[in-house]
């Protein structure tokens, strides 16, 4: 089960279906489009066996004790962050002070819009947090929004592709903490437990589904519009060639989760009160990798 509609984050999926090496594991595989938001508790009531995540969202999944693991990072490093038009002058954090900042009203962007302003010497009381209706970035930004919260390789990467000058701040290098792991692979605890070969072997084709990417780049995006030829073929063109190096990033293979970078965020959600317990080191494996 996919987090949202089809795009970039999910080529390595597609490529390993369109290759046949779920078939060649012996496996006959599905992919599902969620409702919004519901993915990881579908994955938790035993809807799919597999499902996309982003640690963020995880965490409270885990402190509730809901049946999955994180089995794979996606994308090494976090490639989220805030994105305004250039004409807004939002050059660096505190800047957003005195701004209109699109929010989706959850504690967790509220208190990682804090820490950056306050951590810049800007005044987080002077931003102007407003509900984010609109559809997609460029719809909020063409209205009264300043800034909002983005993928990189999706908005960051349609901005180049409009010609549509804007300034970004990259959340983990703005603040080490968050360098969260988003998006995730995440397995069905109870299906998982029964079937670890299997989970292996699904964890197998897809690790060579990402490597493709990663190698090939042009032939990945051609995989991705074959299976969602509605999506701008100019945008899955570059955002391919963009995330090509960033999938496995500096991690020694594809999918490998950092102890100590999973708790140290998760660590800041407990201090910061997002999590109701410190779940540390909890709630990731790397044992299904190849």
């Amino acid at each position: 089960m996919l987090d949202w509609t089809a795009n970039t984050n999910h080529t390595g999926i597609y490529v390993a279906l369109d290759k046949g090496w779920f078939e060649a594991q012996g496996l006959k595989v599905s992919i599902l489009t969620p409702p919004e938001d519901g993915a990881v508790l579908l994955l938790a009531a035993g809807e799919a066996e597999f499902a996309i995540g982003a640690q963020e969202s995880l965490g409270p999944a885990l402190a509730a004790q809901l049946p999955v693991t994180a089995v794979a990072a996606i994308i090494n490093h976090n490639t989220s962050g805030i994105m305004s038009l250039a004409s807004a002058g939002i050059k660096r954090p505190r800047g957003l002070a005195g701004k209109r900042f699109a929010s989706w009203e959850t504690p967790l962007v509220t208190a990682v819009i804090q820490n950056i302003v306050a951590g810049d010497g800007g005044n987080f009381d002077e931003v102007r947090m407003i509900s984010n209706t609109a559809t997609d970035a460029f719809s909020a930004l063409q209205t009264d929004v300043d800034a909002i919260w983005i993928y990189y390789a999706w908005d960051g990467i349609a901005a180049q592709v409009r010609g549509v000058p804007v300034d970004y701040l990259d959340l983990g290098a703005v603040n080490p903490l968050f360098d969260f792991y988003t998006p995730l692979m995440l397995v069905n605890n109870k299906w998982s437990a029964g079937n670890p070969e299997t989970a292996r072997k699904f964890m197998q084709a897809l690790s060579r589904g990402y490597q493709f990417a990663e190698d090939n780049p042009v032939e990945a995006a051609q995989i991705l519009l074959k299976y969602a030829p509605e999506l701008d073929g100019e945008l899955v063109r570059q955002s391919q060639q963009w995330l090509a190096s960033r999938y496995r990033g500096d991690a020694p293979r594809w999918g490998q989760i950092d102890p100590a970078r999973w708790s140290a965020f998760y660590q800041w959600m407990y201090r910061e009160g997002l999590l109701e317990k410190n779940l540390g080191e909890a709630g990731f494996t790397n044992d299904y990798l190849p």
